[in-house]
């Protein structure tokens, strides 16, 4: 993934993947018309969720993206054939520390909105939050995990202030 484009702050050197070594969550865009909105705000929840289970956050890029660049990343990385609304690498080396990228499919969260009647805005902070749950060691392969996956989802859109 070292194609990854990021802006880059004189005070802070790049690592392998061309991205600020400084500790901090980042929102890129790839192959999609997309416009976060709220960053700051989504950075302290998700910075709060970090500290409430215990986890410091060493570095997290969010990268939103479209359908067809996350089936690309999905063959590529995982050789999955599918189309899915978000990704989690986890990068971290310890168990304390959140470092890791979370790849969304901006198409895929529109569409999954839809057909579960919430707004953009709630599925898009639950996916992203999701991917965030995986880097703290939950998982979601069987029924049971997912249901647990899934209220662990609600209690930290719960955590949201704003």
């Amino acid at each position: 993934m070292s194609d990854l484009p990021t802006e880059q702050h004189d005070d802070q050197e790049e690592d392998d993947f061309g991205r600020d070594e400084g500790p901090g969550i980042e929102f890129l865009v790839e192959d999609v018309d997309f416009e976060l909105a709220d960053a700051q705000d989504l950075t302290s929840w998700i910075e709060r969720v970090a500290e409430v289970h215990e986890h410091e956050i060493v570095q997290l890029t969010y990268i939103f993206c479209s359908d067809e660049y996350l089936h690309k990343v999905n063959l590529e990385y995982l050789e999955h054939d599918t189309y899915t609304d978000v990704i989690t690498f986890d990068n971290a080396d310890d168990a304390d520390i959140i470092e890791g990228d979370i790849f969304i499919s901006v198409e895929r969260v529109r569409e999954n909105a839809v057909q579960l009647g919430v707004p953009f805005r709630d599925e898009l902070h639950r996916v992203m939050i999701h991917g965030v749950l995986h880097l703290l060691g939950y998982a979601d392969k069987d029924l049971l995990s997912q249901t647990a996956m899934r209220k662990k989802e609600d209690d930290c859109l719960l955590l949201r202030t704003f």
